[in-house]
């Protein structure tokens, strides 16, 4: 485990002060959002279960010309902005050794306490502005599915399904989602401090 450097106050963050910053074993997922640092708690059960559902939905469906993959998984949106999505799609050209250089295809975040104002803002901002097609959002307490779709205008907002309803999804490929799927399980719902 290393020591955390101290980040520049003055300025915002590079990529060199990113993965100098990051190199830290402590629990935590660290990203770089236009300069700005953010450090968020590791998941808790119920939102790995949800991850592990679309993860298997996803690959199970897959078409040709596409990876799929789980955080902790580095996507550098920019020289400012280093992201880790909870699940992304790419094509096999943006895939580097340690990377994924550019916009995903789709962009899956998983909803919990502590990153659900970030995921509906900043990120959702974030992945828009750097060309993202598909951006979606689980809420597994509820549990509910929101889909974006990227046009020239942005992103619009092109399914919304919560529980047994179906979400019918045509990027990165043709795919129905129904949300309580995702939480199906016995896991408890959220117990003292979580994500």
């Amino acid at each position: 485990m290393g020591v955390m450097p101290t980040p520049p106050l003055s300025r915002p963050l590079t990529l060199e002060d990113f993965e100098a910053i990051r190199d830290v074993e402590d629990g935590h997922r660290y990203e770089l959002i236009d300069g700005v640092l953010v450090v968020t708690p590791s998941p808790v059960p119920r939102h790995q279960q949800v991850v592990t559902e679309l993860l298997f939905l996803l690959r199970s469906t897959i078409t040709p010309g596409h990876r799929v993959y789980a955080a902790p998984l580095d996507v550098r949106l920019g020289t400012d902005t280093v992201v880790q999505p909870d699940l992304l799609v790419a094509a096999p050209a943006t895939v580097t050794a340690g990377w994924v250089d550019g916009p995903p295809a789709l962009v899956v975040e998983v909803l919990s306490p502590s990153t659900r104002s970030f995921d509906l803002g900043a990120k959702l901002l974030r992945y828009e502005q750097a060309g993202t097609p598909s951006y979606w959002v689980v809420d597994p307490d509820e549990p509910s599915l929101r889909a974006w779709e990227l046009d020239a205008d942005g992103y619009r907002e092109v399914a919304r399904a919560a529980g047994d309803e179906v979400a019918e999804l045509a990027r990165p490929w043709p795919l129905r989602v129904v949300p309580a799927d995702l939480a199906a399980g016995d896991l408890p719902g959220p117990v003292g401090p979580s994500l």
